[in-house]
């Protein structure tokens, strides 16, 4: 698996942009830096969906204290922080 940034946050914006089209929301102008829960575009379930696929595509346990909008609440958040973890 490839862990180039672009790349991760690509696949993190297609996937928030799926799970909002499920609930009939168009996120397709989601920026790297807006907070995704506060687009309104996923619902909570959502959000759980999009972290659950998160850990998964990535082989990426995360710890409950790491659920946090600072590590998860962006795509760039998102793909930093995965990529931080990786590499330590």
């Amino acid at each position: 698996m490839t862990m180039e940034r672009d790349t991760i946050k690509t696949a993190i914006r297609q996937k928030v942009i799926d799970l909002a089209n499920k609930l009939g929301e168009d996120a397709s102008d989601i920026s790297d830096e807006d907070i995704i829960p506060a687009t309104g575009a996923l619902d909570s379930a959502a959000i759980l969906e999009l972290v659950v696929w998160y850990e998964k595509t990535y082989d990426f346990p995360l710890k409950q204290e790491e659920i946090n909008i600072d590590n998860l609440g962006s795509i760039n958040a998102m793909a930093d922080f995965l990529l931080a973890r990786k590499s330590g």
